[in-house]
């Protein structure tokens, strides 16, 4: 097998462990290529090329989150990870870990993590590499790499509880929910969310988000039932897919271009969370994008009439 075969097969556990780091599938790409450029140049060929380009990406990672951490200090409005609608890298014995690694929530948790902290966690608990592949990767050793993942570990736990919901479930309840989305039914919206349900939009000042997140069952039904029957006359279209392993959907324009993407938190029966991306610039590896600020003047304009 030569290098680039080599390269091929691995690029899929690659990029997943880059967009876990970095929350970002333009820059986990990127972080990619470099590794790939760097294992191009390499002379001498490695013992594993696994362990070699594994500990390349997340160096390039980890460089890459903290120049990246000052921007999104500065971000305008809530940040949300780049919507990631499949997951290259496939693993069935640890497809359930996968999944819920890569859900907006877990990646959020990972945001609060420093980035050697970060790195541990995503190589150890999510792809479980070795802890002298750990301490080889952030050139650490392997107890300061134990005690980075022990504090980690207590970080993610507190955060919030793991995803009940099997898969089965969730996408029939969310099914539901996209069925009551299309209907504008505030009743059947509601008795799907939880209570304390929270509602957020990032749209980064690049376009029409919310001020803040709408928190409440009922704020929340009467919000979506109010927005995407008017959607809906303007010719938005959604797909329901599955978004950062979750069950969501993807917006799009009357032309087909994206529009934005949602996806759902289930927990309990209930929907905990909808976290909507529409910064055209976390859209751009989806297709062509739509001009949200276009849709939302013919929102508006289809509301006057209405009234």
């Amino acid at each position: 097998m030569n290098k680039v075969e080599e390269f091929e097969e691995l690029r899929p556990l690659l990029f997943s462990i880059a967009y876990r780091i970095l929350g970002s599938v333009s820059e986990a790409e990127d972080a990619v290529q470099e590794t790939w450029l760097r294992f191009d140049r390499s002379t001498t060929p490695p013992a594993s090329a696994k362990a070699f380009l594994s500990a390349a990406v997340t160096r390039i990672s980890i460089d890459v989150l903290r120049s990246a951490r000052v921007r999104r200090e500065e971000y305008v409005g809530p940040w949300l990870p780049e919507p990631l609608l499949s997951d290259p890298y496939q693993d069935p014995e640890r497809s359930a870990e996968l999944a819920d690694s890569v859900s907006m929530a877990a990646l959020l948790l990972l945001e609060r993590l420093s980035p050697l902290e970060r790195s541990v966690f995503v190589l150890r608990d999510v792809f479980a590499f070795g802890f002298d592949e750990v301490a080889a990767a952030v050139g650490r050793s392997e107890a300061a790499c134990r005690q980075l993942l022990v504090r980690a570990r207590r970080h993610m736990k507190a955060g919030r509880p793991r995803f009940e919901a099997d898969r089965q479930e969730r996408q029939e309840l969310a099914t539901r929910f996209f069925d009551a989305l299309k209907e504008g039914d505030v009743d059947a919206l509601r008795n799907l969310l939880a209570a304390d349900v929270q509602m957020v939009g990032d749209g980064g000042g690049k376009a029409p988000q919310l001020a803040r997140a709408v928190i409440g069952a009922e704020h929340v039904a009467r919000l979506l039932a109010s927005v995407y029957p008017l959607m809906a006359r303007i010719d938005v279209t959604f797909e329901p897919h599955e978004v950062n392993g979750q069950p969501g959907a993807v917006f799009r324009d009357r032309d087909g271009k994206v529009l934005h993407t949602l996806a759902l938190d289930v927990l309990d029966g209930q929907i905990q969370t909808i976290r909507s991306v529409i910064n055209p610039d976390k859209l751009c590896h989806l297709g062509p994008v739509a001009d949200a600020w276009a849709v939302d003047r013919e929102v508006k304009r289809v509301r006057r009439q209405s009234n």
